[in-house]
């Protein structure tokens, strides 16, 4: 007997890949990066989610901030005393690439994907120490 196989069955096979969870927040957050002359420049905006390893800021303000630029990402003091903030960007500001833009429109705003440049291997290692304490 061959098993019947719907688009529902297969939609629910699929699993989240993420290595961390993401949590959804609204915490102030602060850009730098240098432009193409190596100008400093800043924006700030609301980190709308995170994990362990990436996060999406919108801007309150369009800016120009090409893929793979590389930013330091500083959560306001306010947002850290949440607990949805990730080690990482506890200590300070991280070091991060823009993987994606998101346009501006109508009903959005411009945002940014960023992957926080830290080494996993360290992460998991701060991980274990915490679970063994």
């Amino acid at each position: 007997m061959t098993p019947i196989y719907s688009a529902a069955l297969a939609s629910a096979r699929v699993t989240d890949k993420r290595t961390t969870p993401r949590r959804s927040v609204a915490l102030p957050t602060r850009l730098t990066w240098k432009d193409t002359r190596g100008a400093m420049r800043f924006a700030t905006g609301v980190a709308r989610n995170v994990s362990d390893f990436g996060m999406y800021v919108e801007c309150h303000t369009p800016v120009s901030i090409p893929l793979y630029r590389i930013v330091q990402v500083q959560i306001d003091r306010e947002g850290m005393a949440s607990g949805a903030v990730p080690a990482a960007l506890v200590r300070g500001r991280v070091l991060s690439a823009v993987y994606r833009v998101s346009q501006a429109s109508m009903s959005q705003r411009q945002g940014f994907a960023l992957r926080l440049m830290v080494d996993p291997r360290s992460m998991a290692a701060a991980e274990q120490t915490r679970a063994t304490a």
